[in-house]
């Protein structure tokens, strides 16, 4: 969670500065989601991510040297500078993308799923999405195509609230998004998603499971995205006052930290041991995106096809 925050901070801080070309949604104040997931997933298990995919894709394993060179447009990232923000991928790791459209990777993880059945592996796919790609067409295929093949795939629908600058009570008449799998016989629960260890427990238990074929399951993570959708955003449509009262009383790092501080599984200098530890990190991709080169012109067909 302490990668994804202060990754996120970083590169908010330099798409103000103007360093990080293109669009970028940032994740910060759902870092539990992501985190709680991704800790069930071995590496060969698969995730596809959304426009917001910088969480999913840390907590996942991505290489954070290649994800900021990715964000800064050089050649040494991911996709060779050229996908920048929403289109991060490592396949060696099962992240098959992050993903600009809304609710486009939710058929394409019944793909994943569907390939893990064939091949008769104990392979797990995980879909994230937000409550806005819920309303979409895509969302009703994908899951009643999961349910009736009974896939391995694990729906994760990370409700932060705001669909773009629509409030999710104005576009879904239900209060959980999850009852929406009812439907389609699929087992689901909706969980704080700003808890990292209800998130976890849930996670834990619906992925054991999804391994012995008894997939596909339905989680959805209630959580805020502290920022706005994207960075410069306004947020006129979003009341500051609860967005402040949200920040203070639900953000997973503050709270995880002192439950475990109050447990006495960590003293407070530990904490600040892995705090330095994590900013060394960040501060190590920093430096690596800064200093790599930019494409080369006569590249800029190379890779891509029609």
């Amino acid at each position: 969670m302490l990668k994804i925050r202060l990754f996120e901070e970083k590169v908010k801080s330099y798409f103000v500065e103007g360093l990080v070309p293109g669009a970028t949604h940032l994740y910060i104040g759902q870092e539990a989601s992501a985190t709680g997931i991704c800790a069930n997933l071995r590496s060969d298990d698969y995730i596809i991510s959304t426009h917001r995919g910088h969480g999913h894709c840390i907590a996942k394993g991505g290489d954070l040297n290649l994800m900021m060179a990715e964000l800064f447009g050089k050649v040494t990232g991911y996709c060779k500078g050229k996908g920048g923000s929403m289109h991060i991928a490592d396949l060696e790791i099962g992240i098959l993308g992050a993903n600009g459209i809304v609710g486009g990777g939710l058929p394409i993880i019944c793909g994943a799923g569907l390939s893990a059945k064939y091949r008769e592996t104990d392979q797990v796919a995980v879909c994230f999405f937000g409550d806005g790609a819920s309303n979409q067409g895509t969302f009703h295929e994908a899951i009643n195509f999961a349910s009736i093949l009974h896939l391995p795939v694990i729906f994760v629908c990370e409700n932060n609230q705001y669909a773009v600058s629509t409030r999710v009570t104005y576009s879904v008449k239900i209060p959980d998004i999850a009852e929406r799998s009812h439907a389609y016989d699929i087992e689901h629960q909706s969980v704080d998603g700003n808890n990292v260890l209800d998130v976890y427990r849930t996670a834990e238990d619906f992925i054991g499971r999804a391994r012995k074929g008894e997939g596909p399951f339905f989680i959805e993570t209630k959580t805020y995205r502290w920022e706005g959708h994207y960075v410069g955003d306004q947020c006129h449509y979003r009341n500051r006052e609860e967005s402040e009262k949200i920040k203070r009383e639900q953000d997973p790092l503050k709270n995880f930290s002192q439950y475990l501080l109050t447990n006495k599984y960590v003293t407070k200098e530990k904490l600040s041991e892995i705090y330095d530890a994590v900013g060394q990190m960040i501060e190590a991709a920093d430096q690596f995106a800064q200093q790599s080169p930019e494409p080369d012109v006569a590249e800029v067909l190379q890779d891509v096809y029609v």
